[in-house]
């Protein structure tokens, strides 16, 4: 039996799958998970190098950043969401 290699970005063919993906990383609620998951949008959106070219990072900063070690502050994530046509919104938790 032949396998494939599984690549998250294939699969984030509209704005609801996104959402649906990135709002699943968030309720996680492991940082790491969702800096991985913007990763993953990043390369279903144009790859790194778009990214980096309407952020004006470079490359090699936003493959740190959105590394599970990577640590960025607040507003390099507003801007990552910018540039990827996304909003950070806040809604209120469920009571457990």
């Amino acid at each position: 039996m032949r396998s494939t290699a599984f690549n998250t970005s294939d699969y984030l063919k509209t704005q609801a799958d996104v959402v649906t993906y990135l709002s699943a990383a968030l309720e996680d609620g492991e940082p790491a998970v969702l800096l991985e998951a913007l990763r993953n949008v990043a390369q279903a959106k144009g790859g790194m190098g778009a990214l980096a070219k309407a952020t004006g990072m470079s490359r090699e900063r936003l493959y740190w950043t959105l590394s599970r070690r990577g640590n960025p502050k607040i507003e390099t994530i507003m801007e990552l969401l910018c540039a990827l046509g996304l909003k950070l919104t806040i809604a209120w938790q469920k009571a457990a």
